[in-house]
């Protein structure tokens, strides 16, 4: 069984992609997720860095999380990654859905340091995708958004069928992608079938940011499923 690592932000796509590969065969060994700088939130959706630890937790897979600015994220990543090799992971599981450009930097940084991607989710229909994690029996809600596309009362709203509606009556007016691919919102796993434990919400605030509505998750309990 190949050992792999999956590329980590707390999110569905990224949980959806990591239970596609445990399902496909593939061991994987470690969730990688990068921070800021200064170690409290991660670097590419801003959840604060205990909430991903408590992800984890919850999972039951071992977490390593890296520092880093935007300017050194490539060379931090494959020091990462390269740490995984001498361990025994041959491969990195990613949950982009659609961005060339994405991929095309996925590709590359793997190939350097000799690691095969995954990209399991690569090519579907954000429709589809969003059906799928759904269908699968995993739980999340919206934890951040763009506030010009979405505002701040999407905050805490669960990923289900009523999500996608409004999603797409949105689409009429707005153009936005079914699955967040370009940041209009992100969201915060809180249990499926890759989880040990369920996550439960104890308390929230909403802050606003750099144009964005955050949920900040204040407290968190693991509850037996």
């Amino acid at each position: 069984m190949n050992s792999v690592f999956t590329s980590w932000s707390g999110g569905k796509d990224s949980c959806l992609a990591c239970y596609r590969a445990v399902v496909s065969g593939l061991k994987v060994r470690y969730l990688a997720n990068m921070l800021t700088e200064d170690g409290q939130r991660s670097r590419t959706h801003g959840l604060s860095t205990n909430l991903i630890q408590v992800q984890s937790q919850a999972i039951g897979i071992p977490l390593v999380q890296r520092r880093t600015t935007w300017n050194s994220f490539e060379a931090e990543f494959k020091k990462m990654l390269r740490a995984f090799k001498q361990q025994g992971v041959v491969g990195g599981v990613f949950g982009d859905i659609d961005l060339n450009e994405h991929r095309e930097w996925v590709e590359r940084v793997c190939h350097e340091v000799d690691i095969t991607p995954h990209l399991p989710l690569w090519g579907e229909s954000q429709d589809e995708i969003l059906r799928n994690f759904i269908d699968s029996g995993f739980e999340a809600i919206v934890v951040a958004t763009k506030a010009d596309m979405l505002g701040e009362e999407w905050l805490g709203r669960r990923i289900d069928l009523d999500f996608i509606r409004h999603l797409d009556e949105i689409k009429k007016t707005k153009n936005i992608t079914l699955c967040g691919e370009v940041g209009e919102y992100h969201t915060f796993v809180i249990d499926g079938p890759l989880f040990q434990k369920r996550i439960e919400i104890m308390a929230t605030r909403k802050v606003f940011r750099d144009e964005r509505w955050f949920l900040e998750i204040l407290g968190t309990d693991l509850r037996a499923k």
